[in-house]
């Protein structure tokens, strides 16, 4: 055995100086090491050659840090101190910030939570130098999910974040006891709400969190609120722990020359962290206070008024009075009927929150296990082979896992792929990145539910990212789909600005009990940056087609006769978009489909009217509005420019592409700039690409048939200019000649012209006509 030589010095060959104890020829022991390059020194201890133990690292520019190493990496517990005067104690992985830690800047900010690869990431408090605080959590170095700001004049906001703004929905308390109620899109009030002004009577704020719905328009208990919080709060673990307790990690060991390279550019991003007990205790000193019940009861019958009211784009556009009890007998109603709605969806025998997660799980790993199988195989045009009975991809995924599938969480179950190689083509034919397409859907963000927009009793769920959705088919809808394939392949691959809906993958599920349920993946036509004020299912008949007013919420789908607006675009868009349509129809009718349907979506820009009321300050983020007897005014909004459209010659380079380039096809051309492509410029948002469907400008004008405006409601302004996006669902209608025949009869009274919805022809005629009415022709252009 060599024996250890004690407190050596040896220069190096790269001109490098150590220190120390050594074990044979290596570095071993304790010891100081000197980089000759940048002047840094180390002092602690080695094994074998390399860094490992408890050590400190001092460089020329002033940063130091003392704590745990392993293997030439700052690694395990320490403190890691800059010039500026930040410091950083808690954990680290391979010279990065990620664990529990607490980070102090320079400006006397002070971050306590979690972090990940350099960045705040989970739950975690930050506090200003302002003195503002937010306890909540974060994503990306973000404020992002669910969490709570106070601001020092007293303003608190509870609720959802997205990006380090307040987006969905949320309560923010005013400083004078004033509470609102509603949605906010990335730091904008958006769509519904209700103001209680000061001393007013309200619910509880369990109760208020119990009526609120989130953007997907699905009802937010009071639980699933909570529950969202309790997820996002951080181990019982504190910082404040010596550093023998950590256990230094093994692993590969680097070389330690390393060491001054990339610890000297470590992270730059603000961020450290409190125990569970201490964010509860937290949480509950912001709680909003509510006023005692018998107090309530001796107020004033005028207090008890109340504001519902809609935003668009931060500015109030709507303003109805409303008594207390009657907005909570409505709410009460609304709830009792969602219940309802929720218990009639069949799919699986389970509860309802057991069936939605069970089925989200299966569903990523089947498409995990499908994307992963199929990528690899080399591109190739598709054969009719790949459309037959025996172009599926069969596996049984246990609870234990086998060799093919992983261990999971889930119940058993079997999973088949319909022509995956049919599907694979169709991505690429659409730009879509096989990776991106699994992370969107299999990411560890997961699934969310959305209410469905028909009476199909279908169960749908957004990606986390929103560029895709996932329908459960019926059976009869799966065969149609598998009978149209081979001709919708062809279809979309020789028209790439199909407005008809893009399928990217189709799948079903079967459990042990025998019971299966099918999926399509759809390109979302909503996916945008941009927030869609208004949907509408447009199929151009009359019957039927209008929703109860009592049922309709922010993120209702419309149909034909609630559409109170025509739509005058550009003239070269307009003739795009009717070619589009007229070939799209061609192709249902060949396949002898009907009942098919424009999905129509539209974003309102602010009109020139309000002008004057857009002439103040710039919104400053963490201030919300005062608050008046008559309720918050607009002086703390964040500001719109009035004209809001304006078409632009397209510039590749400065278009912004996300999110999902896929959906839609190439550039289009306008009159009104000469027959040049162009994208869309909305001055203060982005540059958008206009493509058939998406980021279409238009400008609608009401139609003045529509009925008079309840006296009670105030209608503030009328919008005009808006964007939309457009596309064709509902295509997988199996087509029944008897029923269309026995329908359209029984209707005759109602609707005159619904017999001639029999005929796939017929309707394809009568839809686009409907289509000319909505869409005028306009012979100067959209200017």
């Amino acid at each position: 055995m060599e024996n250890n030589e004690m407190l050596e010095e040896k220069v190096l060959s790269n001109g490098d100086l150590y220190y120390g104890d050594f074990k044979g020829m290596l570095p071993h022991g304790k010891g100081r090491y000197t980089w000759a390059n940048n002047k840094a020194v180390y002092e602690g201890e080695w094994e074998l050659g390399k860094m490992t133990g408890k050590g400190k690292i001092f460089w020329e520019s002033g940063a130091r840090y003392e704590g745990d190493i392993s293997g030439g990496y700052l690694h395990g517990c320490g403190t890691f101190t800059k010039p500026d005067g930040s410091v950083y104690t808690g954990d680290w992985r391979m010279n990065i910030q990620h664990g529990v830690g607490r980070k102090e800047y320079g400006n006397s900010d002070v971050y306590e939570g979690m972090w990940k690869e350099g960045v705040r990431e989970g739950s975690g408090r930050y506090t200003w130098n302002s003195g503002h605080t937010y306890v909540g959590n974060w994503k990306g170095g973000k404020m992002w999910g669910r969490g709570i700001m106070k601001w020092v004049n007293g303003d608190l906001y509870d609720g959802s974040w997205l990006n380090g703004l307040r987006h969905e929905s949320g309560i923010y308390r005013f400083a004078d006891g004033a509470y609102y109620f509603g949605t906010w899109n990335s730091g904008l009030k958006e769509g519904k709400g209700t103001y209680y002004p000061a001393g007013s009577k309200h619910p509880s704020l369990k109760k208020l969190r119990s009526m609120g719905y989130n953007d997907k328009g699905k009802n937010l208990s009071s639980r699933s609120l909570s529950l969202a919080f309790e997820e996002s709060r951080a181990p019982k673990t504190f910082i404040n722990r010596s550093y023998s307790e950590k256990v230094s990690m093994g692993g590969v060991l680097r070389n330690s020359g390393r060491i001054s390279s990339r610890a000297m550019s470590l992270d730059e991003n603000w961020s450290v962290f409190y125990s569970e007990g201490e964010l509860g205790s937290q949480e509950s000193s912001f709680e909003v206070p509510e006023v005692p019940e018998e107090r309530q009861d001796k107020m004033q019958d005028d207090s008890s008024l109340i504001y519902e009211r809609e935003y668009m784009q931060g500015v109030l556009i709507k303003e109805r009075i409303r008594n207390y009890q009657e907005l909570t007998r409505k709410t009460e109603q609304k709830n009792k009927f969602h219940g309802k709605e929720s218990k009639k969806r069949p799919c699986m025998d389970m509860p309802l929150r057991d069936r939605s997660f069970y089925l989200k799980l299966n569903l990523q790993l089947g498409i995990r296990y499908t994307v992963g199988k199929i990528t690899p195989v080399p591109m190739r045009e598709v054969r009719s082979s790949d459309f037959g009975e025996r172009a599926r991809i069969r596996m049984y995924f246990p609870r234990k896992g086998s060799q093919f599938t992983p261990p999971h969480y889930s119940v058993d179950f079997y999973w088949k792929d319909y022509c995956p190689m049919v599907f694979r083509n169709l991505r690429e034919m659409f730009k879509l990145d096989a990776a991106e397409y699994m992370m969107s859907i299999c990411g560890d963000d997961g699934l969310t539910e959305i209410s469905s927009p028909g009476k199909s009793g279908s169960i749908f769920y957004n990606s986390h990212d929103g560029r895709f959705v996932i329908k459960t088919l019926k059976k009869s809808e799966l065969k149609v789909l598998l009978k149209m394939l081979p001709h919708y392949y062809n279809h979309v691959g020789r028209h790439e600005n199909t407005l008809i809906t893009k399928f990217f993958g189709l799948h079903r599920i079967k459990l042990k009990g025998g019971r299966k349920v099918r999926f399509v993946v759809m390109g979302n036509m909503f996916c945008t940056e941009l927030q869609i004020h208004r949907r509408y299912d447009l199929k151009g008949s009359s019957l039927g087609r209008f929703t109860d007013k009592e049922k309709i919420h922010q993120n209702t789908t419309l149909k034909d006769l609630d559409l109170a607006y025509e739509f005058h675009m550009d003239k070269f868009l307009r003739e795009a978009f009717f070619k589009q349509i007229s070939l799209d129809c061609m192709f249902l009718e060949s396949q002898q489909i009907i009942d098919y349907s424009l999905l129509l979506g539209l974003h309102f820009r602010a009109p020139e009217q309000l002008k004057a009321l857009l002439n103040g300050g710039a919104a400053m983020v963490n201030e919300e509005s005062s608050s008046t007897a008559n309720g918050p005014t607009s002086r703390g909004e964040v500001l719109i420019p009035p004209k809001g459209l304006l078409l632009v010659t397209h510039e590749p380079s400065s278009v912004s592409t996300t999110p999902g380039p896929h959906i839609r096809g190439s550039t289009l051309r306008a009159f009104s700039l000469g027959d040049k492509e162009v994208d869309l410029l909305l001055p203060g948002t982005a540059r958008l690409r206009v493509q058939l469907g998406v980021n279409m400008p238009a400008q609608a004008n009401r139609n003045l048939r529509e009925d008079g405006v309840d006296s009670a409601e105030i209608e503030l302004f009328e919008v005009y200019d808006v964007v939309l996006y457009m596309g064709i669902i509902d295509i997988l209608q199996e087509y029944n000649l008897k029923k269309k025949i026995e329908h359209a009869y029984k209707s005759l009274w109602y609707d005159p012209l619904s017999i001639s919805v029999i005929e796939p022809k017929l309707y394809a005629k009568r839809f686009i006509s409907f289509l000319e009415r909505v869409f005028p022709a306009n012979a100067e252009g959209y200017q």
